[in-house]
């Protein structure tokens, strides 16, 4: 019956709002309403040759007084523009790159008609030519800033990004601002887990189960990266954090555009990848496909000591590993224009992966001193995985009188498998008898996930486009499945199944959510009010031990947003809003991991979810070659999930034992998610992003922090009180003509946890790109990521009887030069100077 009622609402909403649709148009000039304008100047510019619109030509209306400019716009996917602008002696210059300009002098405006009440201008057709102008004598005034500042979110433009090319999303993640991502694929905001990861919006196959699937998205896919600290009603409220919103690339422009990429490297990197577009009429075709390959060297160590009665055992263990394979990314779709304001998208994605592993792992144990050697083990692991998953969406979006005017409602369908398939053999040697034994096992893991999304959102205006009121409604449902299997072969060869390490276990997730939104404007003031309520139904079960349990409960979850523009490009917001975070699906199974036989993980299903009330104050400023957002933040969390390491006591594999000898155990390191009492974050986060000089381009972020964490409800001694930061510089740099030089240091402080320390890290990328041929539409980038060598994860965990320290890189320095061909596609424009746009675009609701 909740299906049924979620499917009824999502067509109702649909047939009632069309009903409303108020005879007429609006234009598309994104002129700010606040503004009043006295006339409106409209047209349509074409192309000579295809008499077709052209989206993207720029319109500037100039005062032939002074020939100040008192207006412009961009025209819309058919060409047609609107401008609204004070009435005087005005004349207009229409150009689009690639094109010669043409100047409408002066613009005929009939007084008459304008005593009359009728204030529109109307230009007609306006014909541009193809100009026969060399590209290199074309001078690109100003590119698309790398990263955008709003009051509410930071736009990142992975185009410009030359670290990255060739890479994954993992790797441009962990280039965005504010962001970090650990060696083991964990992605932090703001120095805090829980962030919500989304693709064009909405959740994907790509980002959902483990987060290494991140790896798995060739970077040449992606335009943008949105992130989004303290997010509205309108916005599901999974994400602790915040939210982090992937933007795939897709175009618009009439006719056939694409760029194509190719990427080799060291060590073991090679990849393929193609973005292709066609407009023709009210049809957009779009696709987009990476094949990635990569493999290369990572590992670590880690030493132990525990005390055991009067003696101490010592761990020393070393870990080397070469990790790959082959990932495939495919995406089609299309866009279908019913009229110009109203369209249906649909799209098709599969991705398929197929990696190799290999590990091997040397345990040496100590007794009474770290030179006492009782016994030492080489332990390997051959590991086989594959993952496929298929995606279908289907979207429509539908603008009534105005773009603030709108209705978007999408349906989408995933359904995902992995499978993996482990062979371990481990010879121990002890050193007593000088024997050597060998213990052959294996494991396997089938998981499948099947999820369904319905969601439908509607913005109304009042009045005025700042008074609006906004309505939602949304549901997922979701189904995994996992089947552990671990065996061990005795000594007649036959195989048999390790107790409390197979398991079965099923996960069944119905979130039902509704949210309402209302904001108005008063001058210089404006606000936002929200409410969001959630309803969760999650099921997890055990099948070989009937084991259940639930999350069963409603939720609500309140925003409020109060801007002021002091004066144009210099704002201030303050905003609330409440959070939570749900437990994964990895993190309720219980099921223990098997490659690292003396450091198990594990699930919780008892695991509950963790809220959070957040509170920020951010400050926007723009200049002219420099653009400043700070921000101050507290969040509360209750409740707050941490991965916490206890130790267990097993048997060494001696052979003949009788009995229990201190020197014949060993201890065993056991990590999975616990919630504790509370944790309070205070910091700030600075972005300075500064163009000032022709050759040069910096961006500067800084966010610091001070984390108390209580969690003396798991144990007296589990609090932490620390203050740390993270901070990441960017130089751009332009050497030489169509070169340009990139430079990124990184750097995370030290960090105080509940149970230790996590150690620092500093890294540098580098990059280099030249553009070629006469067209400039071949450009050569070389990159190095993590040029030192040096992006490690180090740490210590302490306890009450034991101490551990040790390091991890999960992928070594890797460097890789890519080609990258433009088909019909000019690098892009944007706002002169370093500022970038207060605002960016918005891909929807969430």
């Amino acid at each position: 019956m909740k299906h049924i009622f979620t499917i009824l609402l999502f067509i109702g909403i649909i047939q009632s709002t069309n009903a409303q649709r108020p005879p007429g148009g609006g234009g598309r000039g994104g002129w700010d309403p606040s503004q009043m304008p006295d006339i409106e100047i409209k047209g349509q510019v074409l192309d000579e040759a295809t008499q077709e619109g052209l989206e993207f030509a720029t319109i500037a209306i100039y005062s032939k007084k002074d020939s100040s400019v008192t207006g412009g716009a961009i025209t819309d996917m058919e060409g047609k523009f609107v401008v609204k602008t004070k009435p005087g002696k005005l004349y207009a210059v229409v150009e689009f790159l690639g094109y010669e300009k043409q100047v409408v002098d002066p613009i005929p405006i009939d007084r008459e008609k304008m005593k009359s009440g009728d204030r529109s201008v109307d230009l007609g057709t306006i014909v541009l030519n193809a100009s026969g102008v060399l590209m290199e004598e074309v001078e690109i005034r100003a590119e698309k800033s790398e990263t955008q500042f709003s009051l509410d979110k930071k736009v990142f433009n992975v185009g410009k990004d030359l670290a990255n090319k060739g890479g994954t999303a993992e790797e441009i993640l962990d280039n965005v601002p504010s962001v970090t991502v650990d060696v083991e694929g964990n992605v932090s905001l703001r120095g805090r887990e829980g962030v919500r990861i989304l693709i064009d919006g909405k959740p994907s196959g790509l980002t959902t189960g483990e987060t290494s699937s991140l790896r798995q998205i060739p970077a040449n896919m992606i335009d943008k990266v949105e992130v989004i600290t303290n997010p509205s009603a309108r916005y599901e409220a999974e994400g602790m954090a915040g939210i982090i919103n992937v933007v795939l690339k897709k175009d618009k422009r009439s006719g056939f555009n694409g760029s194509f990429d190719v990427t080799g490297g060291l060590p073991a990197v090679a990849g393929l990848g193609a973005n292709l577009n066609y407009r023709k009429g009210k049809i957009n075709w779009f696709a987009n496909y990476g094949l990635n390959y990569q493999r290369g060297p990572g590992g670590g160590s880690l030493f132990r000591e525990t005390q055991l009665g009067d003696a101490i055992q010592y761990l020393d263990q070393n870990r080397d590993m070469e990790r790959g394979g082959l990932n495939n990314t495919f995406r089609f779709g299309m866009d279908y224009y019913f009229k110009e304001k109203e369209s249906l998208t649909g799209a098709f994605q599969y991705r398929f992966s197929d990696e190799d592993n290999f590990a091997t792992m040397t345990y040496k144990d100590y007794l009474g001193t770290p030179s006492n050697l009782i016994q030492s083990s080489i332990r390997t692991d051959d590991e086989i995985e594959e993952e496929s998953a298929l995606q279908y969406s289907l979207n429509y979006r539908k603008e009534f009188s105005n773009r603030e005017h709108t209705l978007n409602a999408s349906i989408q369908y995933e359904d995902e498998l992995e499978t993996e398939g482990s062979t371990l053999i481990e010879d121990v040697t002890d050193v007593k008898t000088n024997s050597v034994s060998q213990i052959n096992q294996r494991s396997n893991n089938s998981e499948g996930t099947k999820t369904w999304l319905f969601q439908v959102d509607y913005v109304k205006p009042l009045g005025k486009k700042d008074h609006k009121y906004e309505l939602g409604a949304r549901t997922t449902l979701r189904e995994v499945s996992n089947d552990y299997l671990v065996e061990e072969q005795n000594a007649e060869g036959e195989w048999f199944n390790l107790e409390g390490l197979s398991n079965d276990f099923l996960y069944d997730e119905k979130i039902y959510a509704a949210y309402g939104q209302y904001g108005n404007r008063f001058g210089k003031f404006s606000f936002q009010v929200g409410l969001r309520a959630e309803y969760t139904d999650i099921k997890t079960e055990l099948l070989q031990t009937n084991e259940e349990n639930y999350i069963d409960t409603l939720n609500f979850f309140p925003s409020v947003f109060l801007n002021y523009e002091f004066k144009e490009g210099n704002s201030l917001q303050t905003s609330y809003s409440r959070r939570v975070r749900r437990p994964g699906f990895w993190e309720l199974n219980p099921f223990f991991t098997f490659s690292d036989r003396r450091n198990f993980f594990s699930g919780n299903p008892n695991l509950k979810p963790e809220f959070t009330d957040s509170y920020e104050i951010n400050y926007l400023r723009f200049w002219d070659k420099a653009t400043f957002s700070g921000g101050i933040y507290y969040r509360h969390t209750k409740g707050v999930i941490q991965r916490l390491k206890t130790f267990r006591v097993d048997t060494l594999y001696v052979p003949e034992v009788e009995q229990l000898l201190i020197d014949t155990i060993i201890v065993t390191g056991v990590t999975q998610p616990e919630n504790l009492t509370t944790a309070d974050d205070f910091g700030f986060d600075f972005n300075i992003s500064y163009s000032g000089i022709k050759w040069l381009r910096l961006d500067w972020n800084l966010n610091m922090f001070r984390s108390i964490t209580d969690g003396t409800n798991f144990d007296s001694s589990f609090e932490a009180d620390t203050y740390t930061w993270t901070s990441r510089l960017t130089s751009r740099i332009t050497f030489w003509k169509d070169a340009n030089l990139q430079i990124r240091g990184n750097y995370r402080a030290p960090r105080e946890t509940t149970q230790g320390k996590r150690k620092s890290i500093l890294s540098v990328d580098l990059g280099v790109s030249k553009d070629f041929l006469p067209s400039k539409n071949l450009t050569a980038t070389i990159s190095v990521r993590d040029l030192f060598n040096s992006r490690k994860r180090r740490y210590e965990v302490f306890g009450p009887n034991f101490y551990e320290e040790g390091d991890f890189q999960w992928r070594a320095r890797m460097a890789s030069l890519t080609l990258s061909y433009r088909v019909n596609q000019k690098k892009k424009w944007g706002r002169k100077g370093g500022g970038g746009y207060p605002g960016g675009g918005d891909s929807g609701g969430f």
